[in-house]
């Protein structure tokens, strides 16, 4: 079973800063040019703890991780962070707008029993790229806390903790901050009994699928692995043995995924449109369909919903395409859960058989995606469809893996609405 409990919070106290000036959105989506306006928003903002400046001064016992653990010790002695007495759950709301439509993702935040991925309970879904997680282990090390989520998801139709939540929305919530999108983050406490037990049995029986934060996942596995190391884990129930985890019902409405598109160089020799014609139709949405942004368009709009269906963009022809399966037949040597996936298809078959591409980068704007082709050495952006979400549990729970950047949770969770102290 998966293993979730409340916990003593540490919040911002409403009373003295506005959520709106101290929140920010987790630190791998920060530009230095926007960590420089966070710092800029107000003197308390949770970037300088949670992904904070780096000084050219800075020595062994003065630098940023210091630094974070002092604004955190500091904060809570003025005041300006409280620590909650009681251990609780906190229900967050996100309100949003995409496409016209306006959407919310609930869930809960809680304390989850860490185990290793892929043995127990707790699943991740994608691939990561192996890449240093000193940063993140540090912030454990020095600020004895987990300051930003893990975006996970849990799947239940009976909808008891969603209900739970539903109720909730009505009273007003003890934090609510506007982030630059104009969208509404809302934070309630949960903390009398009856409804900690609801979740707590509701949780009991429940997979937990790690949606966005596999790498803060790792690193919380890394920091508990030395506190072992040092004799510090004697019960196995020590704070340090559970991460901050934000979860989501996928069985909810308002839950968003969007795709990632993929820039793409291409080897020389290979004719692109000659080698997918095999096993696509590609149809050319050129200039005669109007502007560029409407060529554009006209193509995500094509592509939309239909299975094996992909966008492409050609630099030197300055030309969109739509890309559809013509029933040729497609060999990937994948379990039947991955070969399914849009995603599997495009790097399987179309970039690892057909086209030989060697390197590609990620894009989650199209029109980002295409201006970053045609300033770089690229050939074309391939564009995809979002991945289903019950395909990221189907292939969870057969222990695979989909390929990097198959999903992409929108909007991203604000840090600094709770963190979760292990002492």
């Amino acid at each position: 079973m998966a293993d979730i409990i409340p916990f003593r919070g540490i919040l911002y106290n409403p009373e003295k800063v506005d959520a709106s000036l101290t929140t920010a959105p987790p630190y791998d989506i920060v530009t230095p040019e926007f960590k420089e306006e966070l710092y800029n928003k107000d003197p308390h903002n949770i970037i300088r703890i949670d992904f904070g400046k780096d000084i050219d001064s800075d020595t062994e016992h003065e630098n940023r991780y210091t630094r974070a653990a002092r604004y955190l010790s500091e904060w809570l002695q003025e005041g300006t962070l409280i620590h909650d007495t009681e251990p609780s759950f906190y229900f967050y709301e996100i309100s949003y707008e995409l496409k016209g439509r306006s959407l919310k993702t609930r869930g809960f935040l809680g304390a989850v029993k860490l185990e290793e991925l892929g043995s127990g309970r707790i699943h991740p879904h994608e691939m990561t790229y192996s890449k240093p997680k000193s940063d993140r282990l540090n912030i454990l090390r020095y600020c004895d806390a987990n300051t930003s989520p893990i975006y996970s998801l849990y799947s239940s139709r009976e909808r008891r903790t969603s209900s739970l939540l539903d109720d909730l929305v009505s009273s007003a919530p003890f934090i609510e901050a506007v982030n630059g999108d104009g969208f509404r983050h809302r934070l309630w406490r949960i903390s009398d009994k009856a409804s900690i037990n609801t979740i707590i049995k509701e949780m009991s029986d429940r997979d937990v699928f790690i949606a966005d934060g596999h790498h803060r996942y790792e690193t919380a596995l890394a920091f508990q692995k030395e506190m072992e190391a040092k004799g510090l884990r004697k019960t196995g129930n020590e704070p340090f043995n559970y991460a901050l985890m934000f979860l989501a019902n996928m069985e909810d409405d308002g839950l968003t995924l969007l795709p990632t598109h993929r820039i793409v160089e291409i080897n020389s020799g290979i004719n692109i449109k000659e080698t997918l014609e095999k096993h696509f139709i590609l149809q050319k949405i050129g200039p005669a369909e109007g502007t560029e942004e409407q060529a554009r368009h006209k193509m995500l709009q094509t592509m939309e919903g239909r299975s094996h269906s992909f966008g492409m963009f050609l630099v030197n022809t300055g030309s969109y395409y739509t890309l559809s399966f013509n029933g040729a037949g497609i060999d990937m040597d994948l379990p039947e859960c991955l070969r399914t996936l849009d995603v599997s298809v495009l790097h399987k078959f179309v970039f690892e058989e057909l086209l030989k591409i060697g390197h590609y980068e990620y894009e989650m704007d199209p029109e980002v995606a295409v201006n970053r082709a045609r300033k770089g050495s690229f050939e074309a952006v391939f564009f995809l469809n979002p991945t289903d979400i019950h395909a990221l549990k189907e292939v969870a729970l057969a222990g695979h893996r989909m390929p990097p950047k198959s999903t992409y949770f929108y909007p991203k969770l604000l840090t600094g609405m709770v963190m979760y102290k292990f002492q």
